[in-house]
């Protein structure tokens, strides 16, 4: 049986993932010419939007042979606007490859990715792409990580420079220089022993590599201090322990473009990175009992799988699963246990970006993709009937932008809401409503260029045009001050009189926080059915504050639930429940919060003064300026509803010489 690795590509935008990987389906002979971001012929890049655009927009899965082992590779997107593929994406995988840039280093995005695979216990391996360029500065990205992002990253290859022209890598196990022959496009790759100079200039680094991994085996502690010669197996082996356990992440170096120092990553991919079978057992409940029970990632076990992905073409609909535990054939019959439906499984594929091919099973550790699913969404567990699990789903980012739609005729309405809906199915962060006020559909999603995507998606998949209005920013509400209240309800129930009052406070929360509910059913002698509806009727008054948006940061606390009059009827306590936060909630000085982003700007530095005054008109807080070779790096804090059309701005500004990113930090007040 063939090993099997489950990794990701993650970056920030233009760092070069979509290349890389590229490169890598060359060498595997999984393709035979190399596609080109700059040229729109990527094979990853398969939708017409990302080849036009030159970026990714959705995570494509593919898969290919390497060192005796079927790699199965998900290029994920570096656009903030689409984080919803990276999050959903290291949730199931197993390991991950992080892409820097070497001349920018470690960037806004990159520390988003990065935080994301730490939050789900991914081993990652990093490459420092891009070392051809002027101003490249291998050891600068390395230092970037433990400065930036509290990584111990540990160089296996480093890049070897011939009058300042990178020209191949030096294997800091194997103490070989790595050439890659220029007219098989990088394919030959010739290996030699190193020169007394270049061994020099990599010493310092091959100890600090023996030392790292002598931390993670005893017997390499004791040749390293004993003064011997360490074999490479031995060294793997150890690199390989520290890997696994997120202790410390294997740099590579090289050039995707120039076809320089991507097989030693390939190789890496083998010897560092861990297989199913090494992964922690998945963790779910049992429906039955509701206790915690884990799946060895095992095929003999009972089947357990988790989709990550919806995806709706010419009709269909097809899931992509990653399967834990067990095995899956075609027409099986398997229960959604988000749902409690049945749902029977016709088809099963393979992938390669949006290529498919049918296969007949899958197993443990697989990645595969399926149709005859009709109801599971994003984050749904599905599994064996007879042995029903649970698992954690994925967490799904709230939209932040919101732009109104409407067809250019009444008849099409149906169709658009249809279409509209297909999109919130495939996508997560896409949501969808008709304004109760003016019957206008409602599009939200995570920033101006993701909802450009989805309107050029349905004039150019649909063939429906459609007009739209402004952007408008999704706000929240939140109270300035510690407030109680009560609410009230006496009404005529199956014809008796009912009557109930449901005290509370609210309470300022932490920025950030969220809601805090405290569980009603803590309070004495009252039934779990009346706590359940007064709990219902609280969370419908969080969706709507004063002014109409969603309340947030807050701490609700009931005091008390009391019945006047009457049984205890749980409509009843609901209705009460709901006044009682509204009423309460009015009192408490409400106030606005807003979408605040995170932006860096790297700028020429003759035109750093007019960028700041520009981001202060926007009501922008500058929060550090970082001074580089022949460009400064602004990173400052402004409030999304500012930063619309801010690209042209920045362009004007810099004659085109500047660059930015945004990311989403947190909810403030207006």
């Amino acid at each position: 049986m063939r090993a099997v690795r489950n990794i990701g590509v993650i970056a920030h935008i233009d760092a070069g993932k979509t290349t890389f990987t590229e490169r890598m389906l060359f060498y595997s002979g999984v393709t035979h010419r190399m596609g080109e971001v700059h040229d729109g012929d990527a094979q990853m890049d398969y939708l017409p939007q990302e080849r036009e655009r030159g970026i990714t927009i959705v995570a494509a899965v593919t898969h290919f042979p390497w060192l005796n082992a079927d790699i199965h590779l998900i290029d994920t997107p570096g656009h903030v606007d689409f984080t919803i593929e990276v999050e959903r994406s290291l949730r199931v995988l197993d390991g991950a490859i992080a892409v820097f840039c070497g001349v920018a280093g470690v960037e806004p995005q990159s520390e988003v990715v990065w935080r994301q695979a730490n939050r789900h216990g991914v081993p990652r391996l990093a490459f420092v792409n891009k070392l051809d360029r002027p101003g490249a500065d291998f050891d600068r990205v390395v230092a970037q990580m433990t400065g930036k992002l509290s990584a111990r990253g540990v160089p296996v290859t480093v890049p070897i420079f011939e009058a300042d022209v990178f020209r191949a890598v030096a294997d800091l196990v194997s103490m070989e220089r790595v050439d890659f022959d220029e007219k098989s496009q990088g394919a030959g790759v010739v290996r030699s022993p190193l020169s007394v100079g270049e061994l020099q200039s990599v010493f310092a680094w091959r100890e600090a590599l023996v030392e790292a991994a002598a931390d993670f085996d005893d017997a390499l502690a004791e040749k390293y201090l004993a003064g011997e010669d360490i074999p490479p197996d031995l060294l793997r082996a150890a690199i390989r322990k520290g890997t696994l356990l997120s202790r410390i992440f294997p740099v590579f170096a090289g050039s995707a473009l120039r076809n320089r120092g991507v097989q030693p990553v390939m190789d890496g991919i083998v010897h560092y990175l861990p297989a199913p079978k090494e992964a922690p057992s998945v963790c779910g409940f049992d429906l039955r009992t509701g206790e915690p029970v884990s799946r060895q990632p095992s095929s003999s076990a009972p089947f357990s799988a988790l989709v990550f992905k919806v995806v709706i073409e010419e009709g269909r609909r097809t899931v992509y699963l990653r399967v834990y535990s067990g095995r899956l054939s075609e027409g099986d019959t398997v229960l959604n246990a988000a749902t409690d439906d049945e749902e029977k499984v016709s088809r099963l594929f393979s992938m390669h970006a949006g290529r498919k091919e049918r296969i007949e099973k899958a197993v443990a550790g697989d990645i595969v993709a399926a149709r005859g699913v009709r109801f599971a969404g994003t984050g749904d567990t599905l599994c064996d009937p007879a042995a029903p699990l649970l698992l954690e789903s994925i967490e799904i980012r709230k939209p932040v932008v919101s732009i109104v739609v409407e067809p250019k005729t009444g008849r099409e309405m149906e169709r658009l809401k249809e279409l509209l809906r297909q999109m919130a199915d495939e996508d997560p962060t896409v949501q969808t409503r008709e304004d109760a006020d003016t019957g206008q559909m409602i599009l939200s999603g995570m920033g101006e260029l993701h909802l450009d995507v989805l309107l050029d998606r349905l004039r150019r998949e649909h063939g429906l045009d459609v007009r739209t209005g402004n952007p408008q920013v999704l706000c929240r509400e939140t109270v300035g001050q510690a407030v109680e209240g009560e609410g009230r309800f006496e009404h005529e129930i199956a014809e008796r009189m009912v009557g109930v009052t449901v005290a509370l406070s609210v309470m300022p929360g932490l920025r950030g926080s969220g809601v805090t509910l405290d569980e009603v059913s803590a309070l004495p002698g009252i039934l779990p059915e009346v706590a359940a509806a007064v709990e219902g009727g609280i969370r419908e008054g969080l969706y709507s504050g004063v002014s109409g948006y969603p309340v947030d940061d807050v701490i609700v606390e009931v005091a008390r639930v009391e019945f006047f009059s009457g049984p205890p009827t749980p409509l009843a306590a609901k209705v009460a429940a709901a006044r009682a936060f509204s009423e309460t909630f009015a009192k408490g000085k409400p106030y606005l919060l807003e979408p605040v982003m995170s932006v860096e700007i790297t700028v020429p530095d003759e035109f750093s003064g007019g960028v700041i005054g520009d981001l202060n008109s926007r009501r922008g807080h500058l929060s550090s300026v970082d001074r580089q070779p022949g460009a400064t790096v602004l990173s400052a804090r402004v409030p999304l509803r500012e930063m619309f059309g801010y690209a042209t701005a920045l362009r004007s500004l810099t004659q085109g010489r500047a660059t930015f990113a945004m990311t989403f930090s947190q909810y403030d007040r207006a």
